[in-house]
């Protein structure tokens, strides 16, 4: 008695042993590959931290290397002298300025985008553009007025008045960024949400800002990125009291020069909260990036 073979699914290409077997070395030799690029991009933090947990007399008289010769020469004592030096007052400082610099950015932005994505107002494509090409003002051509602003309204020095910066050129990339990601969402949400009765104000806390997680993660990681590294805002506008870490850093160079004891740790301590943080939200950061690509 004669059976049909079952067809083919469109499509199935079936594969041999020698082809399964190139997929995995493949596979394998790209996870290698990624693995050992990663190592070697971390090679220089290794070396940071290293360097900042050996005395100044090891680190001169040879390389950071040598640890795994002499593992005993690793101390804590830069950072209990940078702490006591008053760093710690300007790692205070730093996220004081950080943390409302992004939360604010975060929040008008997403206001204000949603605003340009879906309720209309007169001139609403006009005031979007005006955002747009307010990307390309430098920072450094609005130092001089808004010092004077500053200090014609008395908050020239303060941590408010470097919050204040970051926040008004970190609007425009926001909106942006953002506005582009809300335009994207299905309007028949938004309508299903307005013949429910919901106002504007709920439709974009409970409907658009949860789609939006991705795009805000990735804004944020920008924005928090942008100002814990600042360093041209803060010589500007912070004095000696409210001083972040880039310019409590620049300080001690400018004063010390080669004190590698000082500096260390201090470089150290500025660059591990921006990578946990990156590492922490890394996932969010790449949908955010691929978010739109595909539709």
């Amino acid at each position: 008695m004669t059976t049909l073979a079952e067809p083919r699914t469109a499509g199935a290409v079936e594969r041999g042993i020698a082809g399964r077997v190139i997929d995995r070395i493949g596979s394998g030799v790209i996870q290698v590959f990624l693995i050992l690029v990663a190592l070697f991009w971390l090679i220089p933090t290794l070396g940071l931290l290293v360097v900042s947990l050996r005395s100044e007399t090891a680190n001169n008289s040879s390389g950071w290397w040598s640890l795994f010769a002499k593992p005993a020469e690793l101390t804590f004592r830069n950072y209990s002298n940078l702490l006591a030096s008053g760093f710690g007052s300007s790692f205070w400082n730093t996220v004081l300025i950080t943390v409302p610099a992004t939360a604010l950015v975060i929040g008008f932005a997403a206001m204000a985008a949603y605003a340009f994505a879906w309720i209309e107002f007169p001139g609403r494509d006009t005031v979007f553009l005006i955002v747009v090409a307010l990307l390309v003002v430098p920072v450094q051509i609005a130092l001089i007025p808004i010092a004077k602003l500053y200090g014609a309204i008395g908050i020239f020095g303060s941590i408010l008045s470097v919050v204040l910066f970051h926040v008004a050129f970190g609007l425009p990339f926001a909106i942006f960024l953002l506005r582009n990601f809300f335009a994207g969402i299905p309007r028949e949400l938004l309508e299903a949400a307005r013949m429910d009765g919901a106002p504007e104000w709920r439709i974009f806390a409970t409907v658009v800002f949860p789609l939006a997680k991705p795009a805000i993660a990735s804004l944020g990681i920008f924005q928090f990125l942008w100002v814990w590294n600042d360093l041209l805002v803060a010589l500007v506008f912070a004095d000696t009291d409210n001083q972040p870490m880039t310019k409590a850093l620049q300080s001690q160079m400018r004063q010390f020069g080669t004190n590698v004891d000082i500096l260390a740790p201090g470089a150290f301590l500025s660059l591990i909260i921006p990578l946990v943080l990156f590492f922490a939200f890394q996932r969010y950061f790449v949908q955010g990036l691929l978010a739109g690509s595909v539709k």
